[in-house]
């Protein structure tokens, strides 16, 4: 299959769940915002326009009823952003705690690499048991390879730094933009920072899988000579 054929089935077969995600995550809650502030203020809108991706969160943490590494996750960022939207405060304020899950997920990915526990791992193991993967026994296989601990670690880290960054670029922009503007730029940035984050992992995991080949393949012509 060429890569355009690999292309083309992902949008048909993710295309709707994106565009629905896209709608729920970027287009409501600006339109919601842009409806509401004449008449409630720029608090309540940002209220009310949050409640969309919050909605969505819950359906989709309730359709997977899986209690893992992901689902976990999920549901810590759906309580987080409750917390933010019941606090009060200004709407400045309120902006701000909304980018505090962006900020505690990012440090607890770089805390778990930090006690030896990638939260990497931990994701892409239940991804794979969500999926019946045939690959998960052979991905359970490789923790005590110490290359793939290492990239594990790396992967983490990078995520978490990236998350980081996300979330600082954001705050930055809370204080630049309006926040009708700032709703319709601030998708861009949380979309184009997971974008590149898996992309770089995508790439990444591929190089480390080359390097693995090549020793694998180094120590079986070794082991030939020696016999």
């Amino acid at each position: 299959m060429t890569r355009l054929a690999k292309v083309l089935e992902f949008i048909r077969g993710s295309g709707p769940t994106i565009a629905v995600e896209a709608a729920v995550n970027f287009i409501l809650p600006y339109v919601i915002f842009a409806l509401a502030q004449p008449h409630y203020g720029d608090v309540q809108a940002l209220i009310l326009s949050s409640i969309p991706p919050i909605l969505w969160s819950l359906v989709e943490f309730a359709r997977h009823r899986r209690v893992d590494a992901l689902s976990m996750l999920v549901l810590l960022g759906i309580v987080l952003s409750l917390v933010a939207v019941a606090g009060g405060g200004s709407a400045r304020f309120l902006q701000l705690r909304e980018k505090l899950v962006t900020v505690f997920i990012g440090f607890l990915f770089l805390g778990s690499a930090l006690i030896g526990k990638p939260l990497i791992y931990q994701l892409a193991r239940a991804q794979m048991v969500r999926n019946s993967s045939d690959e998960l026994e052979e991905f359970e296989a490789l923790r005590s390879n110490k290359y793939f601990r290492r990239t594990m670690m790396v992967l983490t880290v990078v995520w978490g730094l990236g998350l980081l960054v996300d979330a600082a670029v954001s705050i930055a922009l809370v204080y630049i933009l309006s926040i009708k503007t700032y709703l319709a730029v601030n998708p861009f940035v949380s979309y184009g920072t997971m974008g590149g984050l898996s992309l770089w992992t995508f790439l990444y995991v591929k190089r480390q899988r080359r390097k693995g080949a090549a020793r694998r393949a180094a120590e079986a012509a070794q082991q030939a000579q020696a016999a």
